[in-house]
């Protein structure tokens, strides 16, 4: 996930937190913030909860996405996205994509990695609750998704490149294209209303591929 060029970038990025307290999750929250914990034993034994808070929609300062490392509830250092922050053990790697987080993970020194657990009130903390509870609906929703995006990909990719192809230095240099895909306007609606739901029920589950949640809809961090 991040190169050693990304490494060095994340680390310059990274700025001294200024000790205010972690605010809880509140119920109006779920689509604009992500919160994640991760416990650790530190120096001597004693446990450690690092948590990380994303707001999703960028901060009111600036619009700028970034992440909050909080230790046992104190703020300990921010970074933009995507963002690597140092805790015991290791790192905690931060990325988003446009639907939510597709990435936070702790990565320790030996390059061992899992991903933190999402806040119980948050929405991908009920999303991780419904397949702890429900796996079976919650490997359907999955399946859904995932069929959903790649029907997506299938019909509209044609109609991208045609539209792309269409553009006079495009034509001029390699000629223009000719989708063998045309479907009505109100069917492209329902296709791009579908494909952000599906694409925002993978980002809960912080499940992201290059070609379905990305490719043709958003450039890479």
């Amino acid at each position: 996930m991040f190169s050693d060029r990304r490494r060095r970038r994340a680390a310059r990025r990274i700025r001294p937190g200024d000790g205010h307290a972690l605010q809880r999750f509140r119920w109006w929250q779920p689509l604009s913030r992500a919160l994640f914990h991760l416990d650790l034993v530190g120096d001597g034994g004693v446990p450690e909860r690092w948590s990380v808070d994303v707001r999703l929609w960028g901060d009111s300062e600036d619009g700028d996405v970034r992440a909050r490392l909080y230790r046992d509830g104190v703020h300990a250092a921010t970074s933009r996205l995507p963002a690597e922050l140092p805790v015991t053990g290791g790192v905690v790697q931060v990325a988003t994509s446009s639907y939510g987080l597709r990435r936070c993970h702790y990565v320790t020194a030996d390059g061992r990695e899992r991903q933190l657990a999402p806040d119980p009130a948050s929405a991908e903390g009920r999303r991780a609750r419904l397949e702890r509870d429900r796996p079976e609906v919650s490997r359907a929703v999955g399946a859904v998704s995932w069929v959903v995006l790649a029907v997506a990909l299938v019909l509209g990719a044609p109609q991208i490149v045609e539209q792309i192809s269409q553009v006079p230095p495009v034509a001029e240099r390699f000629g223009t294209f000719t989708s063998p895909v045309r479907l009505p306007a109100g069917l492209n609606i329902a296709l791009l209303v579908g494909t952000i739901l599906a694409s925002t029920e993978r980002a809960l589950r912080l499940r992201y591929h290059w070609l379905l949640d990305g490719g043709l809809f958003e450039g890479d961090d």
